[in-house]
């Protein structure tokens, strides 16, 4: 039997992210070019000539004199944690298909529980961020879904208080091959919130194929169109050929955060999701994956502790 390329594609082995990233110099640097592809340029004036002032560690304009750290203005900004503890995170992150939780970061990385979670949920809320900036199109197969159980003597269907809604969708090739994936936690299954979620995250034009929950032809408000499929629901309807990617991520979603976390909050949902779905879209180069977040968590903007425990 032929081998998968995409799934048999060796990735960034350990050794060779130590040889690029093992000493703070490396990662300090790695992080300048991330930051400043083209060089230092002043966020004030825009002047590239600077010099670095060791003493303080901090970049300073030859013009403007305005004074800039190296995680000022970033994802790493006012963080104890030295860079090479960040990277590691970013590559145990990215490497690791089915993810990887807090606990087990924590261990690996040598810092405490909360450091590791903190550490964990910012680089989530960056793959989150990166990802709403792309939108799906084509053919896209959408699916209803939801996390959670019912709890005994509470209320049972979509509507248990326990269930967290989100819709997944799945673009594929004409061929029938997925290319991309998103899963967005949503209020509920109506049609105005799928209209809401379409005009955002599709592409106008866009051919999506789903069930035939009332809700989904909302997407029409989007300039999409709609090709409904009553699958009459039921074990059968999950093995239609038609939604047979949509229902393969599903699956695979699922199983791998009931495996890897001892317990998932519904309002961290979406971070989770969305760290799933990042690995996958770009699961084409999995050796770029540790670059490719490096550089998003560069131009990510900081993230308090208040947003990222999402005290709000």
């Amino acid at each position: 039997m032929k081998k998968n390329q995409v799934q048999f594609q060796a990735g960034m082995s350990l050794m060779t992210f130590l040889d690029r990233y093992g000493t703070e110099a490396q990662c300090r640097e790695a992080l300048a070019k991330a930051r400043w592809p083209g060089g230092f340029r002043s966020p004030a004036c825009g002047h590239t000539g600077h010099c670095h002032l060791a003493q303080r560690d901090v970049y300073q304009c030859n013009r403007c004199k305005r004074q800039v750290s190296l995680t000022s203005g970033t994802l790493f900004a006012q963080t104890r944690l030295p860079p090479r503890t960040w990277f590691l995170a970013i590559y145990l992150m990215t490497q690791h298909k089915n993810g990887i939780s807090a606990l087990a970061l924590r261990r690996q990385m040598g810092v405490s529980y909360n450091a590791a979670w903190l550490l964990k949920h910012k680089l989530m809320q960056a793959m989150v961020e990166r990802d709403s900036e792309q939108a799906l199109g084509g053919i896209v197969q959408v699916d209803d879904a939801y996390w959670g159980g019912e709890r005994h003597g509470g209320g049972t269907g979509r509507g248990s208080p326990s269930k967290t809604p989100f819709v997944a969708a799945v673009q594929c090739h004409p061929e029938g091959h997925p290319i991309a994936m998103r899963m967005d936690v949503i209020p509920g299954f109506r049609k105005t919130v799928l209209a809401s979620w379409a005009k955002h995250h599709l592409a106008p034009g866009t051919a999506v194929v789903s069930d035939g929950l009332n809700c989904f032809p909302g997407v029409l408000e989007a300039d999409c169109t709609h090709v409904p499929l009553v699958t009459g629901g039921g074990p059968p309807s999950k093995g239609h050929p038609i939604f047979g990617w949509v229902n393969t991520v599903l699956g695979n979603v699922k199983n791998a955060l009931h495996g890897t976390y001892h317990a998932l909050r519904p309002k961290y949902l979406q971070r989770y999701l969305s760290e799933f779905c990042y690995r996958f879209n770009r699961r084409f180069d999995l050796a770029a994956l540790v670059p490719r977040l490096i550089v998003a968590a560069a131009r990510t903007p900081p993230l308090s502790y208040r947003l990222a425990t999402l005290d709000v």
